[in-house]
């Protein structure tokens, strides 16, 4: 699909015959695990897996933020199948390097809740959609006049690059974006929003996501899309881009079907790509909205979720 706004990515391969990148929502049964497993590896609901979508933090992850010893050997396995193994997170490429050892990534992944793909090993851009200049203005204005002390950020090319507003960096943490706040910079709010961002990020010293989201959804949203991760701010997007805009993108040129694509995800900003996948998985630990996207429900990402799944799927 065109991307809003201004958009950089060379023309993906055309899908073959009978594949689908179109990220409407699957139409698949809800519900949790099923106690034998039986009806799940039942291969008339769930074809052949050729791709795996994973969320990071609050799935992969276990909570101290790592990739536990057995989670590591699931995605192994998964890759000796001939499987592949995308991230799908709203981290920045800085983000993901802090992990991709202990995870194994070194091909494509997704980043800034799908606004763009990247190659982890080439540096390669698949595709970016970005903010226009416009919108990021009229959300600040607007958005502003109803929430004094509002604080924002723009993440640009190919997510390397990450301007924060004065005062931004006093209320972040380095886990908030994988980045020392002394880094951050301090720049006027015209310089934020002037320039196309891949990610604009809200936020505000005292009033919660949840809080500013709510009012941010009261706006026009013509040209944006928002959502939520979990992390201390909104994230604002491209209009129409999700996780399963990203991933239909992604497996267009792969000439990967949809239906062989199992997600795992916890987060309001996972919803779209577990409706949208073969199968969607959602984590224990997930948001109600995640919980009631999913196709299954499997163990916490303490208790390594991602791994239960898969092992059961892979038949270790």
């Amino acid at each position: 699909m065109p991307d809003p706004g201004s958009s950089s990515d060379p023309t993906p391969a055309p899908s073959p015959q009978g594949s689908s990148s179109d990220p409407t929502p699957a139409d698949s049964p809800q519900g949790s695990l099923s106690e034998d497993g039986a009806a799940d590896r039942d291969e008339t609901r769930h074809p052949r897996i050729r791709l795996v979508a994973t969320d990071l933090d609050g799935t992969l992850l276990d909570p101290s933020g790592h990739v536990t010893a057995r989670t590591r050997a699931a995605l192994d396995a998964a890759r000796a199948a001939g499987i592949v193994v995308v991230p799908v997170t709203a981290r920045q490429p800085i983000g993901l390097r802090a992990i991709a050892a202990e995870a194994g990534f070194d091909g494509w992944a997704l980043c800034g809740n799908g606004a763009y793909g990247i190659q982890l090993t080439t540096h390669e851009q698949l595709f970016a959609s970005e903010i226009a200049v416009a919108v990021q203005e009229r959300i600040a204005r607007e958005l502003g006049a109803r929430i004094p002390g509002l604080l924002f950020a723009s993440v640009r090319e190919a997510g390397e690059v990450f301007v924060a507003q004065e005062g931004y960096a006093e209320v972040a943490t380095l886990s908030d974006h994988k980045r020392d706040p002394a880094s951050m910079g301090s720049a006027p709010l015209s310089a934020v929003v002037g320039t196309p961002s891949l990610k604009l990020v809200i936020r505000h010293p005292s009033l919660t996501p949840r809080e500013i989201f709510a009012t941010l959804r009261g706006l026009d949203q013509t040209g944006f899309t928002a959502t939520l991760s979990g992390a201390p701010f909104v994230e604002v997007m491209a209009e129409g881009v999700t996780k399963a805009t990203g991933l239909a993108r992604l497996c267009a040129p792969l000439e990967i079907d949809r239906t062989s694509v199992v997600a795992f995800g916890d987060a309001l900003n996972d919803v779209e790509m577990l409706r949208w996948a073969g199968l969607g998985v959602a984590m224990a630990n997930a948001v109600p909205e995640a919980l009631a996207a999913a196709d299954e429900i499997t163990a916490s990402n303490a208790d390594d979720g991602v791994a239960v799944t898969l092992e059961r799927l892979l038949g270790l």
